[in-house]
């Protein structure tokens, strides 16, 4: 039966998509993409015993997050959009078939069910610092002439002049982020630095944040969750119909979405992420795919990239405060020109060792 569908796909210039052909066991549903109208059609034949159903699922969950990451993180969408909710229709109807077989990282599990009662608090590992605020260039020097005399009175740091990555500012909501071996655990806004809110299942249904990481380690990141412009005026219109106050800015709309006790509500405002800073990484790195730990910003925002994070490539490594001044100038003229809010620039010191000693 299963052959005989493939056969007539072909016959009438169908694609099957990938892997399908593979797998001649019935309870497969085939999807077949047409190549000029871009259709998917779907063929369901009888049931799968457990154990097929289960390698099938995990198969599934792989492929469906590598087509996540390529459309929400990369931006370059591999599938259409009937591929991609074929195979997710498939995984949740072997799922529903085993509830068995379903696991915390599965594609399925991102919109949860029913609304929370109210946010608990959680307790930061790391201490979530605010940013020092700098309004001209004369503070940003007045920053660097504090931290320099800081670093003269260290003895670890050698006398070694700090250089800068500089950061495009996004108008969004901080949030951090819990990984065990791999696995998201906890997702929790800043709080007042020191206790947050458990916002777990409304992160979760952000689609660039990775469920499970490409490599088994125990992390802790801190990153945006913003909102496109689009999506807000989107937003904005459906409210003033409705007689709503409207959302000043999109991290207001970023916040109060996150901020809902229902994910299905957080999930219908399509927010996206980016994330910039490790605040803890297990000892046992080397050992879960990582050889070394980052010792600068910049090698931070590589490893959270290689891991599946979706970060914001828009920054630069400066030598000194005057590079600094520049990169920041540069965006003053385009930050009108991004899908998301800019509210400024973040300079940071690079070397963790420099940033440690302040």
């Amino acid at each position: 039966m299963w052959w005989s569908y493939a056969r007539l796909a072909l016959k009438n210039d169908y694609h099957i998509s990938p892997d399908f052909h593979k797998a001649p066991v019935p309870g497969v549903f085939f999807a077949f993409r047409q190549f000029f109208e871009n259709r998917t059609f779907l063929v369901y034949n009888g049931s799968m015993n457990r154990e097929s159903a289960k390698n099938r699922a995990a198969k599934l969950r792989q492929e469906i997050d590598r087509f996540r990451y390529q459309y929400h993180v990369l931006d370059r969408p591999d599938v259409s959009d009937e591929v991609y909710d074929s195979l997710m229709r498939e995984l949740k109807a072997l799922e529903e078939q085993y509830p068995e077989i379903k696991t915390s990282d599965s594609p399925s599990q991102r919109i949860g069910g029913e609304p929370l009662k109210k946010f608990q608090k959680v307790r930061h590992r790391v201490r979530q610092w605010s940013l020092d605020d700098a309004f001209d260039v004369d503070e940003v020097k007045k920053w660097e002439e504090k931290i320099l005399r800081i670093l003269t009175k260290q003895p670890t740091t050698n006398n070694q002049q700090p250089e800068y990555c500089c950061e495009v500012k996004i108008d969004g909501l901080k949030i951090v982020l819990t990984y065990e071996k791999g696995l998201l655990v906890q997702a929790a806004t800043r709080g007042d630095g020191v206790i947050g809110e458990n916002v777990t299942e409304q992160i979760k249904t952000i689609q660039s944040i990775p469920l499970r990481l490409n490599k088994p380690l125990d992390i802790t990141v801190v990153g945006e969750a913003w909102m496109h412009n689009k999506e807000l005026e989107r937003i904005n219109k459906e409210r003033e119909k409705q007689g709503l106050p409207l959302f000043a800015n999109s991290r207001n709309a970023a916040a109060g979405s996150i901020r809902q006790l229902d994910p299905k509500v957080t999930a219908s405002r399509k927010l996206d992420s980016y994330i910039y800073d490790i605040d803890y990484i297990g000892v046992e790195t080397p050992r879960r795919g990582v050889s070394t730990v980052p010792k600068t910003q910049t090698e931070e925002l590589e490893l959270l990239k290689s891991l599946g994070f979706k970060v914001n490539m828009n920054y630069k490594l400066c030598k000194n405060i005057d590079e600094a001044q520049r990169f920041f100038s540069s965006w003053e003229h385009k930050r009108n020109n991004q899908e998301y809010g800019i509210d400024g620039v973040v300079i940071k010191v690079n070397s963790n060792q420099l940033q440690n000693a302040l």
